[in-house]
């Protein structure tokens, strides 16, 4: 009971050590920058809210704490000896590899630098000098290099069950460019989850526990000489582009790649801890292997034609909005609308001609997924979507496509643009 009051008392001293870090409001503020930024976007492609930002930051908070829970638990037993220094040069090189690509804010590249600077260091004497610059040094050279990147492993390996889960929930239906300027429908995949830990790590000196746990944790220094709990807030997230895949099945290949990624690091960071020269290595792995996950889906879908286009069967749906005649009609999105009032449709004017044929009914004839027709109908009654709430993939008439995501930090926050007019004129067509 003694100790059960004793873990208890250091939680509850972490926690608030956690909520007076500035680092966990951090994350959550760049969340709502980027969920805020998809639905201006979705605005401006179709006129439709698809999503709302405040639940999809609820939402994150929620599945972030639970992720945290469940990796604080975990480290527990596996004992990561990190500290707040290791949280600060996790942020602050996360910070300015982001000010260059928005996508190096993943602490893969933040421990990954780190620990090669560490082992960089090491050949110095830099650690020996009385100012600013030794300070810097050595505080470096106290980071733990292994256990921040198992760290970092066992927070992608908790990405890709959240991937797995929620990713093609958090789906936007985009226009986008393909090649020579032909629009075609694509979806983004982006899930941010702001991640609150709370590691228990050996430590000596004031402020800690000299009591003996009820257990032994697998790696970590001699925890006889204290014990406390550190908090780290942590971020985790993936943004994807598909234009030849369903969401569903975009999700399930990262998550994948995902998984592959956290096994492997894992693995390297361990062999690190046993053997302390193969540091630099599980640091290379843990840069490398993660730009290895990106060409992954690049090259997949380099593979694949675009999927949401027309063609000479009907009209391709791109999305469905909820609370719609098409939702409540079972339309799901990658099907082709064949016939609507028993009329062949292949344009947005042939559809809308079918659809006032019968202002009280719609009958439908939709090639599923697999080429099958189906049939669906439904009463229409006034004030209802005058599209059934259908999202069609692009057309040559469409006004906008979605612009290339911002880059970097400084990108992001000048609020730039989220979709780009297309041009009328021949000429600016063929500059795109």
């Amino acid at each position: 009971m003694e100790t059960a009051m004793e873990l208890l008392g250091m939680l509850g001293k972490a926690a608030a050590q956690l909520v007076v870090q500035p680092f966990y409001y951090i994350a959550v503020l760049f969340i709502i920058l980027q969920y805020t930024r998809q639905i201006r976007m979705e605005r401006q492609l179709f006129a439709v809210k698809l999503h709302n930002w405040p639940a999809l930051v609820l939402k994150a908070m929620a599945a972030g704490l639970l992720i945290g829970v469940v990796i604080s638990i975990a480290g527990a037993f596996v004992g990561v000896a990190l500290s707040a220094e290791a949280v600060l040069w996790l942020w602050c090189t996360a910070a300015l590899l982001m000010l260059m690509r928005i996508r190096y804010l993943c602490f893969a590249y933040s421990a990954g630098v780190i620990v090669l600077l560490q082992w960089l260091i090491g050949w110095t004497t830099l650690v020996e000098r009385s100012d600013w610059i030794g300070s810097l040094a050595g505080s470096l050279a106290r980071i733990d290099g292994a256990g921040l990147l198992l760290l970092v492993a066992l927070l992608h390996l908790a990405e890709a069950v959240l991937v797995r889960w929620q990713g093609d929930r958090l789906a936007t239906p985009l226009f986008l460019e393909g090649k020579r300027g032909k629009l075609v429908g694509g979806y983004m995949l982006q899930g941010f989850w702001p991640v609150p830990l709370l590691m228990l790590v050996p430590a000596g000196g004031q402020g800690v526990s000299t009591m003996s746990l009820p257990w032994t944790p697998l790696f970590g220094t001699d925890w006889s000489q204290g014990w406390s709990f550190v908090a780290l807030p942590m971020i985790i997230g993936f943004t994807e582009m598909t234009r030849s895949l369903l969401p569903k099945e975009k999700a399930k290949h990262a998550a994948k790649g995902l998984l592959l990624y956290s096994i492997c690091l894992a693995a390297a960071a361990i062999a690190a801890w046993w053997q302390p020269w193969l540091l630099p290595a599980a640091a290379i792995v843990s840069l490398l292997l993660h730009e290895v996950i990106i060409w992954r889906s690049r090259a997949l879908e380099a593979a694949h034609s675009p999927l949401f286009v027309h063609d000479e069967r009907g009209l391709r749906i791109l999305g469905i909005l909820p609370g719609t005649p098409a939702a409540t009609m079972g339309l799901k999105t990658g099907e082709v609308l064949h016939k609507v009032n028993g009329v062949r449709v292949k344009t947005k004017e042939e559809l809308y001609e079918a659809l006032v044929q019968n202002s009280a009914f719609c009958k439908l004839e939709v090639l599923n997924l697999d080429g099958e027709i189906k049939f669906a109908q439904r009463a229409r009654y006034a004030g209802e979507h005058h599209q059934l709430g259908v999202i069609l993939a692009p057309d040559e008439q469409a006004n906008y496509y979605a612009a290339s995501g911002p880059a970097s930090l400084l990108e992001l926050l000048r609020n730039s643009r989220a979709s780009n007019r297309r041009a009328e004129a021949e000429s600016s067509k063929a500059s795109l």
